[in-house]
């Protein structure tokens, strides 16, 4: 059985501890999921149990990863985030073929697999290239490849992440049919709901100074109740130790002022009432002692790691004002490919729309017009956050420097001073200094839409054209923005897969159909 004892995991950069001293034995056939903020260590972890070579270039471990030996070894399967970053261009076959096990594979067992994961097996030696593909069905082709490798433990890194309302609702039932000993990382809550039995939550607490790992055998919704409802009661009991406390501590001063000033006042003709005094005074600065004493067994507040984001300002865009009227007879890709026809969208102020859909059928395609039509204006403050964080974040510039050039626009005073008032902001979302300092490229995904939002928010924006705007933040961070949203009195243009984030967030959505002219097949 795969086991680790004693892991702790360092950050070679900067000397951070990611992971202390975690033990874990997963149970045959449990399904844990991973949970925390982003950048904690959780696809670290993953990449440990499956190579420790894989986290060498940025990290290093103590403590053992065991899988067993001779007939009793584990054989784990590893999906990561992302395919090799040449995979797009690749032939289908090619692809497939780089594996060892898909070459050496029964071709009844493959033919098996592929019915799992709901693929046509002819489809494996197709010429067409694996970009071509939609999210879901690259997923499937990854998840194929893996499961020929005959793995008794799936290590699945964000499985979730690309996948429309479709693809996600296979994968749950894929991942929850499963027999195998299953760990995953997902940032959708519904997914965390529906298929996982253990939660593994890792955090940075002390203000992102120690690590902390939580494992809780049961089921998401109940360990989020329960953790909520467990620092509510550590944080309501430590409230009322420290009043009690305080109460003992004010009779203290007051018997020690009177005492003092007794002293004070005493005649030199009465030294056997000195005398008497400074006895008092003993006992008095022995009850002292004693509550410094007692100060430090005060029940304490659990310490936790918890999401925060700022709020947007109030906004005084008009509800019956006309932020978008678009007619659009035809769709198309920027080389040409037709994807929808006769799409018609009407928003008025302070509506929030989710425009959804299968993926390839055109909706980040639509986001971009959008966006093209709603900048430029200046009756409106409008703002984009693309679903590639690299078309609007300079990934060789810090975050304090790229927020003051956003918002020097005449709109504020976003001069030298500015830079502290910066810092604070990102400190109050939990951005560490040596992280206001690192250049955005080295953030992960998580921290980089954090900073698009609170660049929204610092705007004044009242327009909000969001693309997959939750599609790397934790499960933990994805409530808080879901609430900081609702509460927008603005225009939200959103699209998205989180069904959470649909529920909650749009008064309208959008479905946009299938594509009229998917990828050919070469």
């Amino acid at each position: 059985m795969l086991s680790c004892q004693n892991i702790t995991v360092t950050h070679r950069k900067d000397g951070r501890v990611l992971i202390r001293d975690f033990s874990f034995t997963p149970r045959e056939g449990e399904h844990a999921a991973l949970i925390g903020e982003e950048g904690n260590g959780k696809s670290t972890l993953l990449r440990l149990l499956h190579d420790p070579a894989l986290i060498l270039p940025y990290a290093e471990f103590e403590g053992t990863v065991s899988k067993g030996s001779g007939e009793n070894r584990v054989v784990t399967g590893y999906l990561p985030q992302e395919p090799e970053p040449d995979a797009a261009g690749l032939p289908l076959w090619e692809y497939m073929n780089r594996s060892p096990s898909f070459q050496t594979c029964d071709p009844r067992r493959l033919t098996r697999l592929s019915e799992d994961v709901g693929l046509d097996i002819d489809l494996l030696w197709s010429n067409r290239p694996v970009g071509t593909f939609s999210g879901g069905e690259q997923v499937k082709l990854r998840l194929l490849r893996m499961m020929t490798e005959e793995p008794d433990v799936l290590l699945l890194d964000e499985p979730s992440g690309d996948l429309d309302l479709h693809s996600l609702m296979w994968l749950e039932e894929w991942i929850a049919s499963r027999p195998e000993t299953i760990l995953f990382i997902s940032h959708d809550e519904t997914l965390l709901e529906n298929c996982a039995d253990t939660i593994i939550h890792i955090e940075q607490i002390m203000r992102k100074t120690e690590p902390k790992v939580t494992v809780s055998r049961t089921g998401y919704r109940d360990y989020v109740s329960r953790r909520s409802d467990l620092i509510e009661k550590s944080a309501a009991e430590a409230k009322n130790d420290r009043a009690a406390f305080d109460k003992k501590m004010e009779r203290y001063r007051h018997i020690y002022e009177r005492v003092h000033h007794e002293q004070n006042t005493i005649s030199r003709q009465n030294p056997s009432g000195g005398r008497l005094l400074k006895k008092k005074m003993h006992t008095v600065k022995s009850m002292e002692r004693r509550f410094e004493r007692e100060k430090e067994t005060l029940t304490k507040k659990i310490d936790s790691e918890e999401a925060v984001m700022i709020d947007f300002p109030p906004t005084s865009l008009p509800a019956g004002k006309t932020v978008l009227d678009l007619n659009l007879p035809e769709l198309k890709t920027p080389d040409g490919r037709l994807l929808q026809r006769n799409i018609k969208l009407r928003v008025s102020g302070g509506e929030h729309l989710v425009i959804t859909g299968p993926n390839g059928c055109g909706k980040t395609t639509l986001m971009r017009l959008i966006a093209d039509m709603l900048l430029p204006r200046r009756d409106i403050r409008a703002a984009f956050m693309p679903q590639n964080y690299p078309d609007l974040l300079p990934m060789d510039e810090a975050p304090v420097p790229f927020l003051q050039s956003s918002l020097n626009d005449g709109r504020g005073d976003w001069s030298e001073p500015a830079a502290v008032k910066i810092r604070t902001w990102l400190g109050s979302i939990k951005f560490t200094p040596a992280e206001m300092n690192r250049p955005i490229g080295e953030l992960s995904g998580g921290q980089r839409a954090k900073l698009c939002f609170l660049r929204m928010i610092l705007m004044g924006s009242d327009v909000l054209l969001l693309d997959e705007p939750t599609r790397n933040l934790s499960p933990m961070t994805n409530p808080v923005i879901r609430r900081i949203l609702v509460d927008f009195g603005g225009t939200v243009i959103a699209v998205s897969h989180d069904r959470k984030f649909i529920e909650e967030v749009a008064d309208t959505e959008y479905a946009l159909p299938d594509p009229l002219s998917p990828p050919s097949v070469y």
